[in-house]
């Protein structure tokens, strides 16, 4: 009896130290929130969606607005973003991720395919952009159904239908205001009576009326802003600086040089932005995009130069400054012959050989060239080099994008 009033006895001083480790509160659940989320905000994104699903607290942290906002102002300070890349070849279109600053072996050096869980009703989408973490897309095959989503929360929502006319270009825009706080999309409309057919020289069909359709998220429909004056080309905003969005226009007969077009999300009016002083931008060789929050123009040059100009204070025309000049570069997978097999559609959308995406962390340029290679450039020592990821499509187009928990 007494070997057995002993064993008992132990038995139970084991269960109540193992009840009292359990019950002891670990290192994190002690921290204050506040601190917690200080934490939190320095992680990569791909590290912070995993969090989320340690525990139902941690869940509630992962969707505070707060963590959100602090995480998406820390990424959106210097450093190295997400990339998007998106391929609508051979089959279907799909998206994939690259996380540059990612630290964690898994996602480091890696491409991963993202899930758009509104696929079935969109089987073929185009990017109209990125902005705070959210894409927005729209149907490439109707141009009838537009989504803004988050890719890593999952987060999306199917925006409401907007006129249609039978004969239509349509061309688009997606933004935020820090001012307004508001995120829009902005859907111009060029479209002609179909009883009218009219063509340039080229034999380009010309759209001589339109309508500019403005969608804020958390409306419930569209508005109609009239008519806009300018023509642009097909395709969606290239840039989005202090709350505006940047186009190119085409040449008309009345105006032959290319001008660059912003769109205020604020007081939704178009203005013309002035070019720098560098010549040849009345043609056809010239893009738009972001450095380090600046408006910037890559001009195209003769044997391959690419010289970036840079715009230090907005919409000063004299703080126009060459900031880059990259000479040609041709990497052994993009010569002439391998183009028979490009598709059609991205070389629609893009037809330069390169295109400037960002500025990295550490000072290097980040430049796609014609939708199959990633290339940094360091300006310093005037060297390429050839960024290689495993899982990467053959073909695809990149969109610089900030991984973030933000849903408006």
């Amino acid at each position: 009896m007494d070997l057995d009033h002993e064993h008992h006895a132990k038995t139970r001083k084991t269960k109540t130290r193992h009840e009292q480790q359990q019950q002891q509160p670990t290192a994190m659940e002690t921290l204050p929130n506040e601190i917690i989320v200080h934490i939190l905000s320095r992680l990569p994104i791909t590290s912070l969606v995993q969090f989320k699903f340690v525990c139902q607290r941690w869940r509630a942290l992962a969707q505070d607005p707060v963590l959100a906002d602090m995480h998406l102002s820390l990424k959106a300070d210097g450093n190295d973003p997400c990339l998007i890349l998106h391929c609508d070849f051979p089959i279907r279109n799909q998206l994939y991720f690259l996380d540059l600053s990612a630290d964690n072996q898994e996602y480091k050096d890696k491409v991963k395919r993202l899930y758009v869980p509104f696929q079935a009703t969109m089987p073929e989408f185009d990017v109209v952009g990125s902005c705070n973490g959210l894409l927005c897309l729209s149907d490439s095959l109707y141009n009838d159904a537009l989504f803004v989503h988050n890719p890593f929360t999952m987060d999306y929502i199917e925006l409401p239908e907007s006129r249609q006319y039978p004969d239509q270009e349509l061309v688009f825009g997606f933004g935020f205001h820090p001012k307004t706080k508001e995120y829009k999309v902005v859907k111009i409309v060029y479209y002609r009576n179909t009883s009218n057919y009219s063509y340039s020289r080229a034999r380009r069909t010309v759209y001589p009326q339109s309508d500019v359709q403005i969608f804020t998220l958390g409306t419930s429909s569209w508005r109609s802003l009239g008519k806009v004056s300018y023509q642009f080309v097909r395709r969606p905003s290239e840039a989005l600086v202090n709350g505006r969005l940047h186009w190119v226009s085409r040449p008309r007969r009345y105006h032959p040089t290319r001008r660059i077009i912003s769109f205020d999300l604020a007081d939704e009016q178009f203005r013309e932005v002035p070019k720098p002083d560098c010549g040849g931008l009345t043609r056809c060789n010239f893009h738009l995009s972001v450095l380090q929050g600046c408006l910037a123009v890559a001009v195209y040059g003769n044997y391959g130069k690419l010289e970036i100009w840079v715009m230090k204070c907005y919409n000063e025309k004299e703080s126009w400054v060459k900031e880059f000049t990259i000479g040609a570069y041709m990497h052994k997978c993009l010569k002439p012959n391998l183009d028979r097999d490009r598709p059609l559609k991205i070389w629609k959308h893009n037809g330069k050989v390169v295109r400037v995406l960002c500025l990295l962390e550490n000072g290097q340029v980040l430049l796609e060239y014609k939708n199959r290679v990633l290339v940094s450039y360091d300006p310093k020592k005037g060297k390429f080099r050839d960024l290689v990821f495993q899982g990467i499509p053959n073909w695809f187009q990149t969109v610089v994008h900030t991984g973030s928990l933000i849903w408006p």
